[in-house]
């Protein structure tokens, strides 16, 4: 059988000219750090999404520090999250010195099962959050959460990482908590090489972050070099963080929020394509879905059986093939850290141990083309027939 060779990356960003246009513009106006770029974004950002703040970061770790210090988060505190996540979400919370209570997935989802969080806020002392986190671009059940969060007076961060532009009835997700955090990483649907963006609707959380976003000066480095009035003064009122995204990362993050639109629209047809190959296959199940899914990840989850392939022969036969492809995530309850901090076992969170050990996320992003899906869905099928590479 003659195959086609060309490896297929498992994520690719789509950079047009308009970005090398932009970073080139910076380059040439002799102003490279937070400036004039990062404040049209931020305002672009917020109109898009519809938040009334919305603050430039340098990455979305450290979006989520910054959430939770403006809130208040510290020793003696706890917050409640998935393990299904990535470290960020859990490793902020202890670099303020609280502590992390898991909440288990629900079932056959990758999201947080609310019915468990209901459980854990009944019997947890001091929790003082919740980070929901919309994995794979599929929006939490927020309005459970929500509810489940303001009846124990707790705080609601959306870990939105994965979730722009999803758009639902309710408004965009990472705007649906008290506040939101997105990430422009290499990966995601639009990108800025590394950082991300912070949105509130509540001033005092905004101001709080935006002071502590720049070590905690009075005055931004932009108003103290071109003010007219003296430049070289400020205060430091607070012990803050160097947090702040780069003109540079700003201007091509300018370019591909015009092209977000259409970025989501390529991203549902290679979906389409995987959804059409996939459903007649026994051996798998299709990703969960819902409303204002951003196809983020297309995660595929196989179907223990007796002479079915496993999810780790589906990723070594798709890379026989020429494709990659990852596996989001390792729970972080099985990560020696937390394991240890918790005394927690694999089985503590049975949801998210079988949904890891069964997923594997496939190639899905904008330029890879719907031939690319075809051959991508076609390797999945032929691991299962045993075909060879």
């Amino acid at each position: 059988m003659s195959r086609n060779t060309d490896f297929i990356a498992f994520a690719r960003p789509s950079i047009g000219p308009e970005e090398e246009e932009a970073v080139l513009r910076v380059m040439r106006s002799g102003w490279l750090t937070t400036g004039v770029e990062a404040l049209a974004f931020e305002k672009e950002f917020s109109e898009y999404v519809g938040s009334p703040h919305a603050l430039a970061v340098n990455s979305a770790t450290s979006g989520l520090h910054l959430a939770l210090e403006a809130l208040g988060i510290g020793p003696g505190d706890v917050v409640a999250t998935s393990p299904y996540t990535f470290t960020s979400t859990a490793a902020v919370v202890r670099h303020l010195g609280a502590e992390v209570a898991f909440c288990d997935v629900a079932p056959g989802s990758y999201n947080m099962d609310p019915d468990a969080l209901g459980r854990l806020l009944a019997g947890t002392k001091n929790c003082r959050a919740v980070i929901a986190v919309h994995v794979g671009g599929l929006p939490c059940d927020m309005k459970a959460i929500r509810a489940l969060a303001t009846r124990y007076g707790c705080a609601l961060v959306e870990d939105a990482a994965h979730s722009f532009p999803s758009e639902t009835a309710g408004g965009y997700a990472g705007t649906l908590g008290d506040v939101g955090v997105f990430s422009f990483y290499a990966t995601k649907t639009i990108t800025t090489g590394e950082g991300g963006m912070l949105v509130t609707r509540d001033p005092r959380v905004a101001a709080r972050a935006e002071k502590m976003r720049m070590h905690g000066f009075d005055r931004a480095a932009w108003d103290r070099y071109t003010a007219k009035r003296a430049s070289w003064r400020y205060s430091v009122t607070e012990a803050g963080f160097k947090y702040n995204m780069p003109d540079i990362l700003a201007a091509i993050g300018r370019e591909q929020l015009k092209k977000a639109g259409a970025f989501l629209e390529e991203r549902r047809a290679v979906a389409a394509v995987y959804d059409g190959a996939f459903s007649g296959a026994a051996w798998l199940e299709l990703p969960p879905r819902g409303e204002g899914h951003a196809w983020h990840l297309y995660s595929l989850r196989t179907r223990p059986a007796k002479g079915t392939p496993t999810r780790d022969d589906l990723i070594a036969g798709l890379a026989d093939r020429g494709i990659g492809s990852s596996v989001h995530f390792i729970p972080l309850h099985t990560m020696p850290y937390y394991a240890e901090r918790y005394g927690l076992r694999p089985e503590s969170f049975p949801n998210a141990a079988s949904a890891f050990e069964r997923t594997v996320s496939l190639p899905i992003w904008q330029g890879m083309g719907l031939d690319a899906a075809r051959r991508v869905a076609e390797a999945v099928l032929g691991v299962t027939a045993g075909e060879g590479a």
